[in-house]
């Protein structure tokens, strides 16, 4: 039944963009019988099927272009997603991580050397979490910490944790002095849930099977990288941008 409605729901789209785009223009004084034109249309289809298949293409461009320029801003301009590094630089660098991903911390010098080292780099993160409950309150602590001006100090120090749990994520809040009330109140905001479903969308469109990832302009980068490697695709994209 899902299978059915799926392809009247898609037949239903394709005939409306085919009226829309070869449907005969209005007439002289600017008015349009709607029952002679859909006449008029469908009689070109039955005559020329393959408009059927220009108009499936055309839905399928604008799919692309629309879903693209989703990721863009999801992924560059989400104001819901913490900002390190120069937040006007000139290059954007997208992490998605994982605190409790082995990977993810030995990334983590990578990351602060090149943030280090380039001024211009804006590293956006993206939270995660997909090892388990301990990683889901981490990166729930994480993000409420932000309401307190405290993520950058709270990520490296849950990052440098050997497991990340809830014991061990409020002994890091502790540390860092933060306000635990407000901290668990903030945990319950929703935009923490829209961050961590957002992320997890943008990781299944861009086809990202674990963590780290990286996305670096056009450049999609699945896994650990040297930070070498790392520097020269920064390079290559401020090249193709210029």
């Amino acid at each position: 039944m899902k299978n059915v409605l799926s392809l009247l729901a898609l037949t239903v789209a394709i005939a409306a963009l085919a009226l829309t785009l070869f449907a005969p223009a209005p007439n002289a004084v600017g008015t349009r019988d709607d029952a002679a034109i859909k006449a008029l249309s469908l009689e070109a289809i039955i005559e020329n099927p393959d408009i059927i298949a220009e108009a499936i293409a055309i839905l399928r461009e604008r799919q692309a272009a629309e879903q693209e320029q989703f990721l863009a801003a999801s992924l560059e301009s989400d104001p819901n997603a913490p900002v390190l590094g120069n937040t006007g630089g000139d290059i954007t660098v997208v992490e998605f991580f994982d605190y409790n991903c082995t990977y993810c911390k030995a990334a983590m010098p990578i990351v602060q050397e090149l943030l280090e080292s380039d001024d211009d780099v804006r590293l956006v993160y993206r939270e995660w979490p997909i090892l388990g409950e301990g990683s889901i309150f981490a990166a729930r602590a994480a993000l409420a910490s932000r309401a307190q001006g405290r993520y950058e100090e709270m990520h490296w120090a849950l990052m440098a944790l050997p497991r990340a749990d809830e014991a061990s994520v409020m002994s890091v809040a502790r540390e860092l002095n933060l306000d635990i009330g407000k901290l668990l109140a903030d945990m319950n905001d929703p935009a923490i849930d829209a961050h961590i479903n957002l992320s997890h969308q943008l990781a299944e469109r861009l086809e990202f099977s674990g963590t780290p990832s990286f996305v670096v302009g056009d450049t999609r980068i699945p896994g650990l990288v040297p930070l070498r490697q790392l520097e020269l695709i920064i390079d290559d994209e401020r090249n193709n941008d210029g």
